[in-house]
């Protein structure tokens, strides 16, 4: 058994992509229109193309609003991205005006950083110690 796909809630798929491919540096997977403004799509790591496929799910299910709202109240991450170096990273995406809650610190066995995808999430970005 193995991870394939991974999906995250987003408001609006088309500027969900833009930041995950445009600031992230995420690639785009799978586009598959399913009517409307919704699309079954996808984004993969550059450096893991063959590897798990983080879906942009659209945010409509009446569950997620208060899900969602309530993490973000409480300062929780919905999912974490392993990156080589967080202060780096942390400076390359403040200097593209993303908006961080958290910055680096060191927390025992790893390093973590919290931003805003400006799609309804907060995004942890980690390095294990």
């Amino acid at each position: 058994m193995r991870i394939t796909l991974v999906s995250l809630f987003v408001d609006d798929q088309a500027k969900a992509l833009a930041f995950y491919t445009g600031v992230l540096g995420f690639v785009k997977k799978t586009e598959i229109p399913l009517g409307g403004p919704v699309s079954w799509l996808t984004v993969v790591s550059p450096e893991d193309p063959d590897g798990p496929e983080l879906v942009l799910e659209p945010s409509s299910h009446r569950a997620v609003g208060p899900f969602r709202r309530a993490l973000i109240e409480d300062g929780i991450p919905f999912t974490s991205f392993a990156v080589k170096d967080v202060e780096a990273e942390y400076h390359r995406l403040q200097d593209l005006g993303v908006r961080f809650t958290q910055q680096p610190i060191h927390q025992g066995t790893a390093t973590t950083a919290v931003f805003d995808d400006t799609c309804g999430n907060l995004i942890q970005i980690h390095k294990p110690a």
